[in-house]
């Protein structure tokens, strides 16, 4: 599963705030980049928190933050501009509608046509090849999910609205690109919260309604099964010398707690899989860590996973 969604040239991650997305976007890429591709993240926060994570400033142009690893800050007035300097003719005359009143206007008034262009640039810079690095994946840390989707619906929405126009063809094209699933894939991240699950499991059915079912939900923050049922009637049934039996019922407690946690994990997981119909790649959790310590963790989860499938047909042949 992991090889071929890695086999894609756009990945949009996405989940509800607080569930590890950025982390996962990043670690996602840095497996991508250990091949001979070239993997560019782009954040849509306008905090640029991974920016702040890698310790570059937060930029529209690509930033290089390790070996094949690149990654820049999604900004749609950027977007739509740069999309605008492909289409006018000449410098001249760009510079005239950027300065003009109308622009202006036209920009704060449209900020729909920005997340389209949002979306025109992750695919523009997918197509970009360079004769070193001749693949490039693009990891899209996409907003939260109901930003998410509004980002995701704006191209047949746009394509609806504006027609046989430029703009109209530039969504159409935009749309079939998101939906073509031999080079793009979404890519949903959840923890074991109810919230998080409800949200996923709604998110996953809207998206299914769009015909852009995602590629795999990823469950982030797996607790370990450190402690069994016998684990805890021992804590409870020990007599050990110079130990109270207080505090041996509040490891037995805490025990209890945590068998109780992972339970819980483990039936959102078969939730998840029971309501979306496909897979879920759960990553342990890592109490204590963060920034680059925890990408880097994260990042190896991926690699034993990804050693542990084979590699599809389908992979091979993208």
């Amino acid at each position: 599963m992991l090889n071929e969604i890695l086999a894609r040239r756009v990945l949009i991650v996405l989940g509800k705030g607080g569930v590890g997305k950025s982390t996962f976007s990043a670690a996602l890429a840095q497996i991508a980049a250990l091949s001979d591709d070239c993997a560019l993240i782009m954040e849509c926060d306008a905090r640029a928190p991974l920016a702040a994570t890698f310790g570059v400033d937060p930029s529209f142009t690509p930033t290089q933050v390790a070996h094949n690893l690149e990654l820049l800050t999604l900004d749609g007035r950027a977007a739509l501009e740069e999309y605008l300097r492909l289409v006018v003719p000449t410098r001249m005359l760009l510079k005239a509608v950027f300065a003009s009143r109308l622009y202006q206007f036209f920009v704060q008034a449209a900020p729909g046509l920005r997340e389209l262009m949002m979306l025109g640039k992750v695919f523009y810079d997918a197509a970009q090849t360079d004769a070193k690095l001749p693949r490039r994946v693009i990891i899209v840390d996409a907003p939260a999910s109901g930003q998410a989707l509004s980002l995701l619906k704006m191209p047949t929405a746009a394509r609806a609205t504006f027609g046989d126009s430029v703009v109209g063809k530039e969504a159409g094209s935009i749309s079939k690109k998101l939906r073509d699933r031999r080079n793009s894939a979404i890519i949903q991240v959840t923890t074991a919260d109810s919230l998080s699950i409800s949200e996923t499991i709604e998110t996953h059915a809207q998206l299914r309604n769009l015909d852009l079912a995602p590629a795999a939900v990823i469950f982030n923050r797996m607790p370990p099964f450190e402690f069994d049922a016998n684990d805890i009637a021992a804590l409870t049934n020990r007599r050990a010398p110079n130990t109270r039996k207080k505090d041996l019922e509040h490891l037995a407690e805490l025990a209890k707690s945590e068998l109780n946690r992972a339970t819980e994990a483990r039936k959102a997981i078969a939730k998840i899989r029971v309501e979306t119909g496909g897979p879920v790649l759960a990553i342990p959790e890592h109490s204590g860590m963060s920034g680059i310590e925890l990408i880097d963790r994260m990042a190896a989860d991926l690699v034993r996973h990804r050693e542990d499938q084979p590699t599809s047909r389908a992979a091979h042949r993208h």
